[in-house]
């Protein structure tokens, strides 16, 4: 089963649920090395409306420094087997190594969500298309550990348009095929305050590339800019930008707190 089928750009909207194996992450850092308890928290979003499940083992935060193969390896593949074991929910691998995303695949992973877009490693490109998953293609300027130090754009929405574009493309020339492409334009990933709002203003434009449309904009650090919050406390926030994001056409919502999206989800859904 391809997990992208339920979409439909009028009525399905999907939602990814964020699962952290990692010590530094930004919001949810720490809480879920442990390979039981992370299996606990993908079986309760599941129960709580996720529709995917997206495990990480490298903390992209803004100044993040990257972390050796061995390590992610071992962070994440106990958890997508434990969690393959107990649910057929759709697992995703939050990864930029090809090597990390193949381990993940034949553990029982289904897709690959890559920050990079392709750019730090193509062979991840080659295997989307080899094992035929979906791969989701993310706008970022630089690298996590220097993105926000200056991040500058002519107009975001046209740039990010413009660069996921050519990586559209570079995905293709790989083999990946078209129909099992994402995009993200990647709010907070080397974005100023104003360009994630700009980008949530004009989000419905990204529909011109006729592909499923993620959103990211759980618990980041322009809402916390916004209502003078730290991570744990930007729930009413999350939910906002996520109700826009319906709203302008976004299909895939990557989120935290899945119970509370997926409870206001049903009710913005019906206003597009």
């Amino acid at each position: 089963m391809n997990p992208l089928d339920g979409i439909n750009e009028k009525e399905e909207v999907i939602l990814m649920g964020i699962l952290n194996v990692t010590p530094d992450s930004f919001s949810d850092g720490g809480k879920f090395l442990d390979r039981d308890r992370a299996k606990k928290r993908a079986l309760e979003m599941s129960e709580n409306g996720a529709d995917i499940i997206d495990i990480g083992g490298e903390s992209t935060r803004p100044g993040a420094e990257k972390v050796e193969l061995e390590e992610e390896l071992g962070r994440t593949i106990p958890v997508i087997e434990a969690v393959r074991g107990e649910t057929d929910i759709p697992i995703s691998i939050d990864t930029y190594k090809s090597e990390v995303a193949s381990e993940a695949l034949d553990a029982g992973g289904d897709i690959i969500n890559d920050i990079s877009a392709l750019r730090f490693d193509s062979d991840l490109g080659r295997l989307a298309a080899e094992r035929d998953v979906p791969l989701i293609l993310m706008h970022m300027q630089g690298e996590p550990r220097t993105m926000q130090e200056n991040p500058t754009y002519e107009d975001p929405v046209e740039d990010i348009i413009e660069f996921l574009e050519g990586r559209i493309k570079r995905a293709v020339d790989l083999g990946v095929s078209r129909e099992q492409v994402v995009i993200d334009p990647g709010i907070g990933f080397g974005k100023k305050y104003e360009d994630n709002y700009e980008i949530l203003r004009r989000l419905e434009e990204f529909r011109a590339l006729d592909l499923p449309l993620l959103l990211g904009t759980s618990r980041k650090s322009f809402l916390g800019e916004t209502l003078d919050l730290p991570a744990e406390e930007r729930l009413e926030g999350t939910i906002a930008s996520n109700v826009v994001g319906v709203l302008k056409g976004a299909n895939i919502l990557r989120v935290h707190d899945v119970r509370e999206v997926h409870r206001a989800v049903q009710v913005a859904v019906r206003c597009r």
